[in-house]
């Protein structure tokens, strides 16, 4: 058999790099994406329409025509006040929605259809965020609102494609180390805010990685439908 292949997107840093890693120390070919090209990494830009689109036919050409799962990882953590002109409110609800969960749903929409007209199965793997079922911040409506929609998005697929052989696993990390949470944490107070976790430190990229690898390589077909948290036990369900 050929090398398997994933596509993991946001895959420049963060958790999509430290799953790169470790999809590819397992044996993976892993497709990168991020916003500009790189080597072996695609550009796509998924605030612009149809860029979810361009990025899935050309890791379908790299990869010779076969994807074997997707990691569903990139996103956009921006504030959002609620005081904001109501245009740049509404801009700002509508880019994080196009960048955490339409692009997320067109790539799971192509590879599923993939998938079917090869009648080979696949894996899909989508990093929502504990703020999918516990809220975030008034800052942060969209955000949740998009983590909450991929929840539900990997749910519906979960139903409807396991006969197919088609899976989705989900994971809801807490705060993680990673750029897109130092700003955040400084502006809550840092110390202040990790009182509310449990384990007394946010999680490590490799940490939530380990999970992505996983879902996408071990976790057992009855898996499909699951949400993991990974949030140091600061929301428990």
């Amino acid at each position: 058999m050929s090398q398997p292949t994933v596509l993991v997107t946001g895959s420049t840093r963060g958790i999509g790099a430290a799953s790169t890693a470790a999809l590819t120390a397992r044996g993976w070919r892993v497709i990168g994406h991020g916003r500009k090209d790189a080597d072996g990494v695609i550009g796509a830009d998924f605030a612009q329409p149809g860029a979810a689109a361009v990025l899935w036919d050309a890791a379908l050409e790299m990869s010779g025509g076969r994807i074997d799962a997707v990691v569903n990882n990139a996103g956009l953590f921006a504030a959002n006040p609620l005081d904001a002109s109501d245009f740049a409110w509404l801009d700002g609800w509508e880019e994080t929605l196009r960048i955490n969960l339409t692009a997320a749903a067109e790539l799971s929409r192509m590879a599923v259809r993939h998938w079917l007209a090869q009648n080979s199965g696949g894996r899909l793997v989508h990093v929502a965020s504990r703020a999918g079922y516990r809220g975030d911040s008034p800052a942060h409506w969209h955000y949740a609102a998009a983590k909450g929609g991929m929840i539900a998005m990997h749910k519906t697929i979960a139903r409807g494609y396991a006969a197919q052989g088609i899976l989705s696993y989900a994971i809801c990390p807490g705060f993680t180390d990673t750029a897109m949470a130092d700003d955040y944490l400084a502006s809550r107070g840092g110390a202040a805010l990790l009182a509310d976790i449990p384990l007394g430190r946010v999680a490590e990229p490799e940490e939530i990685a380990a999970i992505v690898a996983f879902c996408t390589l071990d976790a057992p077909p009855s898996m499909t439908g699951t949400v993991i948290d990974a949030n140091g036990a600061s929301y428990v369900r």
